[in-house]
């Protein structure tokens, strides 16, 4: 039960963040006539703040050191980032909840018996049946954006790949959960399956920064574009391998132990990447709050990229 606890706070402590910028940056790239659209995104905005800011409450003293250290819910940027982002956009941005964040403590002996507590766990029960209604509703949102945007009926500044990119983040958190409340049950297909999928989170986030970025600034440019070909090509790595995985005959103790091999080998090596990475967007989050790289992207979009990309090593890290 411990266990449930623990993976559905902390999902919720990365993800509900990660749904309320999602809806941010929906909002700020509506034309200002599409009022309609904006009180949609705004509505989510809210809900999913108080989705967030309610994990945090529950969660001091009972999350992971690893989730805590890894920089995954806020780092030395966020809360600048979300100053800078609220006043050049006018969105409302509650950054109490960062505040909070960061104070968070890990887990002891007393954090362990509360797990037993029976209003706690009815207070993550909840959690995870609230966010699950959000969640499908949220779906349909960005369903409804893309096919709109695609048939041609409605403009965004956002992509629509990105539009597909934060649909697949929503359709992720929504799975995290409910494997969380059937009982989560890690294989090498699961495994394999968090490769392909944040490998290719890193490429798109090499495309977006490759194409929000000022014509001018030739050199991150190049740079974004090579960590897009290195994403690329470990993403075709995970794939390749996840089906000589799936094809693998369990009882073959010499087949299993070769495929387990190739797939540590391709998991470190896609912790190498991901650690150049890391560096690579904490400069860029750095740069941008500095005012020392001209570009169209928002202050909290470079620091939630970063936090995606602290979230995936943790994951790499945990698996090695």
């Amino acid at each position: 039960m411990s266990n449930y606890a623990i993976s559905s706070i902390e999902t919720h402590l990365f993800f509900a963040r990660i749904m309320r910028e999602h809806t941010l940056f929906l909002m700020a790239g509506f034309p200002c006539k599409e009022e309609s659209w904006i009180r949609q995104a705004d509505f989510f905005r809210g809900q999913f703040e108080e989705l967030l800011k309610d994990a945090v409450r529950i969660s001091d003293g009972r999350v992971s050191d690893s989730v805590i250290r890894s920089g995954e819910l806020v780092t030395e940027f966020t809360i600048p980032a979300e100053r800078r982002t609220e006043s050049l956009t006018g969105i409302s941005i509650d950054s109490r909840i960062s505040e909070l964040e960061l104070a968070l403590r890990c887990g002891g002996d007393e954090g362990l018996a509360n797990f037993r507590d029976k209003a706690f766990l009815n207070q993550v029960h909840e959690l995870n049946r609230r966010s699950l209604r959000l969640l499908n509703g949220l779906i349909n949102f960005k369903e409804s954006i893309l096919r709109e945007v695609k048939n041609g009926n409605l403009f965004t500044a956002n992509y629509p790949l990105l539009i597909q990119h934060i649909l697949r983040e929503a359709r992720l958190y929504r799975d995290t959960v409910m494997e969380c409340m059937r009982g989560r049950r890690f294989s090498m297909h699961h495994l394999c399956e968090t490769e392909i999928f944040w490998n290719q989170i890193m490429m798109e986030h090499a495309w977006f920064i490759r194409g929000l970025l000022d014509p001018c600034e030739e050199e991150l440019i190049d740079t974004a574009d090579n960590f897009g070909d290195t994403f690329c090509a470990l993403l075709k790595a995970a794939r390749e391998q996840d089906a000589i995985a799936s094809e693998c005959n369990p009882k073959d103790r010499n087949a299993m132990n070769a495929v387990m091999g190739d797939c540590d080998a391709l998991r470190k090596k896609s912790l190498e990447e991901t650690i150049k990475y890391q560096q690579f967007k904490t400069a860029g989050t750095e740069g941008i709050l500095k005012l020392k790289i001209d570009s169209i992207i928002l202050p909290l979009l470079a620091d939630h990229v970063l936090r995606e990309a602290n979230h995936y090593i943790r994951l790499l890290n945990c698996k090695l």
